[in-house]
Parts: structure tokens; C-alpha cells; sequence
């Protein structure tokens, strides 16, 4: 089949790889424009243009709206368009070209977690298994027809990031055998279910912030499912903010967001038992070990997280 691939992040560049070592031939590539990130804000191209461009492959970053592209569209003669976390919405007029239909892969099992933070979202609720799946495109958000799914065990100690990256390598396999199978003719799309649905919209800083008068396990699991993007936080006594990876749950118990500094362990209260501190990164400083930077930081006493608004 003739493909165009549309993807943009890290998390799709498995799947790109896997389809360019497939009997498919992907003819164009369609991913974000470039945009600025990390602290400078240097401008960088996305991580699918850079393995696009390095296969040789013409790279489309034109917003997917309008006759305009819908006739290049049209020009490339798909039979059909991969897609692996693109980040734009597709218009009916742009679904309907490809004969064979837009085939999106989702990191989860859907109809649950549909939107843009399904793997965070998964860990921060305590699920215990997740996966991925594949579907047909259609006009709302992750609710077409499916084509193929497996599942993934979330890991007691899985971030964001661990987790995406075994399903980002599972995940471009499912997505080639539903190539394969879609060219064959041996798949029929299912409806998804009624019941089940559940939403992962996007994390904004402020559902990163950590509440210390939760549950330990509850502080865990919001770090990991915020690690690395977007980045747990809490307060310091001052107000400024302090950046959290991933805590280990200790025997000890103190006052929610009452912070214990021992010599090679820092503790913070929860509802429950405290969290041992893992690395920390104090406001314009790199990630350290959290008994360094508490060596450093010269704290005074009867220390509170989170307590400054």
C-alpha cells in the first residue's frame, strides 16, 4: 500500500521505523511544524521530521485545513495514512481522501483513556493494565471503530515515560499487522462499546502539583504519571517551586507536607505514610539527589511543602 505517515513526538518514531521496514511503501510524512522547546526555546524540528528526513522522505508541515491540502492530499494517492500522535485534528474533507481511511494508534485500550494523556492518566488513576490500540479516524476524539489492540502490564515503578516507551515498540507492531491485515481485506472495524469510556485530556502544570494531604500511594503515582512531562512540583516555604521524580513510600509517618531531613533520606508527610524524596530540582537548577540539594538549601526548621500558595 501507498502510506502517508502523520506523527510528531518520540513516542511515533517506533511506528515510522516499522512501517518503513514493512512491504509498505510510505510515500510522504505529515508532522508538526517546528517549535520551540527546552529552556532556550530554541526552535527544533519534531523527532518524526528528523527520522523522516533521514529516510529521505518528503516531510509535510503544512496545518492539515483547507482545498489546499486536500489537494496534495489527493496528489500523494494514498491508499492510507498511519497516524501516531500527530496533534492536529483532521477535518471530514482530509478523513475522506485515503481509500482505506486514517489508521490512528492509541496508547490505550480504548474507549478508555480517549485524548491526549492516555498513558499519565492510566498511572495517575492506579490502573494496573493499559495497552494500545488501533482505529479508524472519524470526527470525534478517539472514537472510531476499532481495528486491533493488545495490552501492557503498568509496572509498579513505571513513569509516563517508561511505560510510553514499551508501548510506543508494541504499539508499532500492532500497527503494522493492521497494515497488513486492512491491505489484505481480513479485518472488520468494530464499534466501540458504551460502556467504559473514560477521558485523558492533556496535563497542565497545575495537575502536576502535588497535594500532601492525599494517600502516599496516591503522591506516587501522580509523580510517575507526571514524569518526565509534565514534571511534578511543589512549594517551598518561600514560594518558589520544587521539582519532584519519583518518591518510594517509608514506614515513617509525619504531618502532610511536613518535611524531615535525615542524612541520607528526606522525607514528606502524607495522609498516610511519608514519601522518601527521589531526585529534586530546586527553581533554575539541575535535577539532584534530594538529601544533596537539602544539604545545600540551608532549610530552617519545621519545614512545610506545599504550604505557599
Amino acid at each position: 500500500m501507498r502510506l502517508l505517515f502523520a506523527g510528531t513526538p518520540d513516542a511515533a518514531v517506533p511506528a515510522l521505523r516499522a512501517v518503513l521496514a514493512s512491504r509498505h511503501e510510505v510515500v510522504a510524512v505529515l508532522t508538526r511544524a517546528d517549535a520551540p522547546s527546552g529552556r532556550g526555546r530554541r526552535v527544533v524540528p519534531s523527532p518524526v521530521r528528523v527520522a523522516a528526513q533521514e529516510a529521505g522522505l518528503p516531510v509535510l508541515t503544512a496545518v492539515p485545513r483547507g482545498e489546499e491540502f486536500v489537494a496534495t492530499l489527493k496528489a500523494l494517492d494514498v491508499d492510507a495514512a498511519p497516524v501516531v500522535a500527530y496533534g492536529h485534528l483532521l477535518r471530514p474533507s482530509v478523513l475522506a481522501v485515503p481509500r482505506l481511511g486514517w489508521v490512528n494508534l492509541h496508547f490505550s485500550v480504548l474507549p478508555a483513556w480517549r485524548g491526549a494523556a492516555p498513558v499519565q492518566r492510566a498511572i495517575i488513576a492506579g490502573d494496573d493494565v493499559t495497552g494500545a490500540t488501533t482505529f479508524l479516524l472519524d470526527e470525534g476524539t478517539d472514537t472510531g471503530p476499532v481495528l486491533g489492540a493488545l495490552t501492557e502490564p503498568i509496572r509498579p515503578r513505571d513513569t509516563a515515560g517508561d511505560l510510553l516507551g514499551r508501548l510506543a515498540v508494541a504499539g508499532a507492531g500492532l500497527l503494522v499487522a493492521t497494515l497488513d491485515a486492512l491491505e489484505e481485506d481480513t479485518l472488520v472495524p468494530q464499534p466501540q462499546p458504551p460502556d467504559g469510556v473514560s477521558v485523558a485530556p492533556k496535563l497542565t502544570p497545575e495537575d502536576a502539583r502535588v497535594r500532601w494531604d492525599v494517600p502516599a500511594r496516591a503522591v506516587d503515582r501522580l509523580v510517575r504519571g507526571c514524569t518526565p512531562e509534565p514534571g511534578a512540583w511543589t512549594t517551598l516555604p518561600d514560594g518558589s517551586r520544587l521539582g519532584l521524580g519519583p518518591v518510594s513510600t517509608s514506614d515513617d509517618r509525619l504531618a502532610p507536607g511536613a518535611l524531615d531531613v535525615r542524612r541520607r533520606e528526606v522525607l514528606v508527610g502524607t495522609a498516610t505514610q511519608a514519601v522518601r524524596l527521589g531526585e529534586v530540582q530546586p527553581a533554575g537548577r539541575r535535577p539532584m539527589p534530594a538529601a544533596d540539594w537539602a544539604r545545600g538549601a540551608r532549610l530552617p526548621d519545621d519545614v512545610t511543602l506545599g504550604a505557599a500558595s
